[in-house]
């Protein structure tokens, strides 16, 4: 079960608990029964069928690992699937945690495919690349893939929406820094944008969402950034950038506080060069 995270306001956001993820106090751990003795069968018949399937999985556990037992395997899951699997490409990879789309998602996102999402925003330039992987599929590249992606101008301020208690300054008709692709054979897509600046209550972050070949839903989620970069972002670029650093880590952002590892990026460059911006999104 997912926490499920609401926007209020730029100022103000909550969260609604949800239960706690337990494999439950009540579980039961079969006993190891080797496949070379026999048992004696003290089971109904009615539960017959269950036993065989037992005998099927130790046998079958086994011989895939190449020893003389199978130990219990009691696997405890955190926040919205964050599970470790084995499979192609690295050899594992851990499901990339789902997140609100905040109260400014692309509207039609299907009209904005193109590469260089910047329009006619002034910041530090910087590169998206992005590298989706489908944990359903040993953690392949998922090739196909459409992603769609938008994020604050330096100001803090979203395009098509405005006007609001949410967002003052009115840019509803305007499309800056949204953009879609589709991956390539590498499970990748790739966006010309500029350094995002912040809004009051959050850190700075990228929206991405994911679908598959046919328009369905992959993941909805989001991308943090080093704190040391935007630090120097915020305070060296002050021709764009007038706000000063951000009024919230990345530590005490209600969206990256309990997922940071997964979602944190990694960006290299400078003010007079650009960034660089690179990340892997697991979906499943």
């Amino acid at each position: 079960m997912q926490n499920v995270k609401v926007f209020r306001s730029d100022q103000q956001m909550r969260q609604i608990p949800r239960p706690a993820k337990n494999p439950g106090s009540n579980a039961t751990l079969l006993p190891f029964q080797s496949p070379n003795k026999t048992y004696p069968d003290p089971i109904s018949s009615s539960n017959k069928q269950n036993l065989m399937e037992r005998k099927d999985f130790l046998k079958k556990g086994m011989t895939a690992l190449g020893i003389a037992f199978v130990a219990p395997l009691v696997t405890a899951c955190n926040k919205d699937e964050d599970i470790t699997t084995s499979g192609g490409g690295d050899g594992s990879c851990t499901a990339t945690p789902s997140e609100t789309a905040g109260p400014f998602p692309t509207k039609s996102p299907a009209g904005l495919v193109m590469t260089d999402i910047r329009s006619d925003r002034t910041g530090v330039t910087m590169t998206v690349k992005l590298t989706i992987q489908d944990r359903n599929n040993g953690c392949e590249p998922l090739e196909g893939a459409i992603v769609d992606i938008w994020h604050c101008d330096k100001d803090g301020y979203y395009s098509e929406y405005g006007g609001t208690g949410m967002q003052s300054a009115n840019f509803t008709s305007v499309h800056f820094l949204r953009g879609r692709q589709v991956t390539d054979a590498n499970g990748q897509v790739g966006f010309t944008t500029i350094f995002p600046g912040w809004y009051s209550g959050r850190a700075p972050h990228i929206h991405v969402h994911i679908y598959d070949a046919s328009g369905n839903s992959l993941l909805v989620t989001q991308i943090a950034f080093p704190t040391d970069v935007c630090n120097t972002v915020y305070t060296t670029a002050t021709n764009y950038y007038t706000k000063g650093t951000q009024d919230t880590s990345n530590a005490k952002d209600n969206i990256f506080a309990d997922s940071l590892s997964l979602e944190m990026s990694a960006v290299s460059g400078s003010v007079a060069a650009g960034y660089e911006l690179t990340h892997t999104i697991v979906v499943s």
